[in-house]
């Protein structure tokens, strides 16, 4: 059976094995956790696992199950505990003080996860086409919320002082790479999400540019290349900082990556798999958009444009690369070839509309667009990306500054 959902024709049997898949992907990542490790938040912009796990669940709840008859909540006040900034779907709990939420316990959460999947289960096969849509953006919403949760889970670890390993993992021998420069023609192109596949609403409407010849690093930037930068003053050099950058560095003592350290032996930086010594070879990853702008001008290079980044993936195939597969430590490892993969790469465009955006409506329409001030796009997929969730055209976007995030940097230079 096959139903329409607006944007593709989805196969029924396809569509709920990916949301099985998705939903038991998500309870394997919480598996190694107890209740504590799922029930504190590290900062303001990270969320607890148990938090990652029941939100993704009201999702499916309020979005697509409210609607279904007979159906009957698991609990009227989780709305109010689960909702994240969905101004049309009611009042929340405020999301700095998610960490305080040590009840409902983890088990109480993943018995409503239980009670929502059996009723969608259930639901699936009478929903009409634009329910079936949502539980497609439903899942591709929760595997957002599995890169969210290791990576939150990761700042969490990292703020112990006894740096627990999240699983071991050996660790990583990267070997050496030279990078080469891959020539790009430029011209009229078009970006954008166009065709039958799911996307989300930010990626469109596909449009053309107007791009100048270019020219993309074939590999991301690496550990020893960043040791090499700090080594030469690379965070006390104001003249290759933009102005914000310069304060960021100033205001908050930056003088290496997130969680680096220097020792007797060397750098180590804390990973999923506990600290571990920096493989040299490996790509850097955890730094910010003011960072990855300050290496390239230090390195005489840019950061790409989304526009270039989108032109150079064309073609490629975006489940490549090292993605997140099984609920194992993560952590970039240089192993992929290609575009996607090991970390997301910092673009120098800022999050904007496309020409003729409209956010969805309703509740819904809250998802990306109302984000489009301030923060910057980045391309590709990480090593906590669930692997198949990628395209060309997605667009992740943070602030500058953050950098929590499996994030990095690949060069670019005009021709």
């Amino acid at each position: 059976m096959a139903t329409n959902t607006g944007t593709a024709t989805v196969d029924l049997a396809s569509l709920q094995s990916a949301l099985h898949r998705t939903r038991s992907l998500s309870v394997a990542l919480a598996a190694p956790l107890s209740d504590a490790d799922a029930s504190v938040q590290s900062m303001p912009d990270a969320s607890p696992a148990k938090w990652h796990l029941a939100h993704t669940t009201w999702f499916f709840e309020t979005f697509v199950l409210a609607n279904v008859p007979g159906y009957r909540p698991f609990d009227d006040r989780y709305g109010f505990l689960f909702n994240s900034y969905y101004e049309a779907a009611g009042p929340r709990h405020a999301r700095d003080r998610r960490g305080l939420l040590t009840r409902p316990a983890l088990a109480d959460v993943l018995a409503w996860r239980g009670h929502v999947d059996d009723a969608l289960a259930a639901a699936l096969p009478g929903l009409d086409a634009d329910a079936l849509a949502l539980v497609t953006l439903g899942i591709n919403h929760e595997q957002q919320h599995q890169e969210l949760l290791l990576t939150d889970l990761l700042d969490l670890f990292a703020a112990n002082p006894l740096e627990p390993a999240y699983l071991p993992a050996p660790p990583i021998d990267a070997p050496a790479r030279a990078r080469r420069w891959e020539s790009h023609e430029g011209g009229i192109v078009r970006i954008g999400h166009a065709g039958s596949g799911f996307a989300f609403d930010c990626e469109g409407p596909a449009h053309d540019v107007l791009l100048r010849p270019f020219q993309l690093a074939n590999m991301l930037v690496t550990n020893a290349e960043w040791q090499a930068f700090i080594a030469d003053g690379g965070y006390t050099d104001p003249r290759l900082w933009l102005s914000d950058g310069w304060a960021w560095v100033q205001r908050c003592a930056i003088t290496a990556p997130l969680r680096w350290q220097a020792g007797t032996d060397g750098w180590t930086s804390m990973t999923l798999a506990g600290r571990q010594p920096l493989a040299p070879h490996a790509p850097v990853t955890h730094i910010s958009h003011f960072e990855a702008d300050a290496f390239a001008a230090w390195a005489g290079a840019r950061l790409p444009t989304e526009a270039e980044w989108e032109v150079a993936a064309h073609g490629q195939d975006a489940a490549a690369g090292h993605q997140l597969d099984s609920a194992a430590a993560v952590q970039p490892t240089g192993a992929s070839d290609g575009l996607f993969g090991d970390c997301w790469q910092w673009t120098a465009s800022a999050f904007l509309p496309y020409p003729g955006f409209r956010p969805a409506p309703g509740a819904v329409g809250e998802y990306n667009g109302k984000f489009m001030s301030g923060q910057m796009v980045l391309k590709g997929a990480s090593c906590a990306t669930p692997r198949g969730s990628s395209r060309a055209s997605v667009r992740n976007f943070f602030v500058p500054h953050q950098r929590w995030q499996f994030t990095g940097l690949r060069l670019a230079r005009d021709a």
